[in-house]
């Protein structure tokens, strides 16, 4: 169902967990939402997919957003990364919203979601690569703050962490997300 884009958004979707009869519209999701001007399938579209296959995929940090009538608007998914070769984090991404849905709270539901099932499942960290004026309302700072180094050169700005409720210190060196994002 299409929202009516003059209507308030009034928290009509439902969080859960993705299941084998959402991999079409969780890649529509994704292809919407970062969909290049050209037409061209963009990396988000078919990343979901490679991150299925990869040992860091955790099931229960794949979560979408329904409609009321049951449709995919929206899809988030974390899996399973390192820090310094132990698996004490997660990589967050991609987040996607489809267009008609965004700036209307699905996507912050989607974050709060998985920030959630993370920290109930005693996750010490969870990472991201994003913008620095969006994540920080979830508790996002630059992982460098940490001791958390990105894998690649990218922006200390862009490169973020979320400690969740069990943090410790001493989880410190180079993070590195599952396998399919080197690939990108």
């Amino acid at each position: 169902m299409e929202p009516d884009a003059r209507a308030p958004y009034r928290g009509a979707v439902l969080i859960r967990r993705e299941t084998p009869a959402d991999v079409d519209a969780i890649r529509a999701v994704h292809a919407a939402a970062f969909g290049a001007p050209d037409g061209a399938v963009p990396i988000e579209a078919t990343l979901v997919d490679a991150l299925r296959a990869d040992e860091g995929w955790l099931p229960a940090y794949s979560l979408v957003a329904a409609d009321p009538d049951g449709q995919v608007v929206g899809h988030v998914v974390a899996t399973r990364a390192q820090v310094s070769g132990q698996p004490v984090a997660l990589g967050v991404g991609p987040l996607g919203v489809l267009p008609a849905w965004q700036r209307r709270g699905v996507g912050s539901a989607l974050m709060h979601a998985v920030l959630g099932a993370a920290d109930a499942r005693d996750e010490p960290l969870v990472v991201l690569l994003g913008h620095p004026d969006y994540y920080p309302r979830f508790g996002f700072r630059p992982a460098v703050e940490l001791g958390v180094t990105p894998p690649q050169p990218w922006g200390p700005q862009y490169f973020q962490a979320r400690p969740l409720s069990a943090w410790r210190d001493s989880i410190r060196g180079e993070f590195r997300y599952a396998g399919p994002f080197d690939e990108l």
